[in-house]
């Protein structure tokens, strides 16, 4: 293992998912000061953590490796990396493996920035049985409500419908750990980690 080309592989890959150290460390168990040795080629993940670093990065073990994507990862893509485009004039939504020529009601529609949900923005979620429970105090007007709840894994994708004046209470199944999405129609995407 060429620590030097894993540890910059490791942090594209961070980088990419919008993921700080801190986040990533708590993720594999160890803290962001391992995280940021590897980043920087002056040490690597201990072998019992490649694994599921690669795992929660969406890569092979080889790739981790090696520190180097190999074609399979580049073209097979990562449900994480998914992209959302919402129309503004209907409110549809729309996703795509990558970015993609996206229109609806004659306007060209440009992929959305998650925001890191913090503070009050973010979602209670808690875990019940073999499902996440999700719930906020949103208003859920007609005008400013949360149109969806996602939750994305390396694999999958669970999207759920919300719609205004209903209380945003629902379950999306767990699936283990993931990205949680929501959008707001009038702050625009959200992300969580659960």
């Amino acid at each position: 293992m060429d620590q030097e080309k894993t540890g910059k592989l490791i942090r594209t890959l961070r980088t990419q998912r919008g993921l700080t150290q801190k986040t990533l460390a708590e993720a594999v168990g160890v803290g962001d000061k391992a995280v940021s040795k590897w980043e920087r080629g002056l040490g690597c993940p201990d072998v019992s953590l490649l694994p599921e670093l690669a795992r929660f990065l969406g890569v092979r073990l080889e790739s981790l490796l090696s520190g180097e994507l190999d074609a399979n990862d580049q073209e097979r893509g990562n449900m994480k990396k998914l992209q959302f485009y919402v129309c503004p004039s209907c409110g549809n939504f729309i996703t795509s493996a990558s970015e993609a020529g996206v229109s609806c009601c004659g306007r060209t529609l440009r992929p959305l920035e998650a925001q890191k949900a913090e503070g009050e923005n973010r979602l209670s979620v808690e875990k019940i049985d073999d499902s996440w429970f999700v719930s906020s105090h949103h208003p859920m007007t007609k005008e400013h409500y949360l149109s969806f709840v996602a939750l994305l894994t390396g694999d999958t994708l669970f999207l759920r419908r919300l719609y205004p004046e209903w209380d945003l209470q629902t379950r999306v199944p767990s699936f283990g750990h993931g990205i949680l999405l929501w959008y707001c129609t009038q702050h625009g995407l959200f992300r969580q980690l659960i």
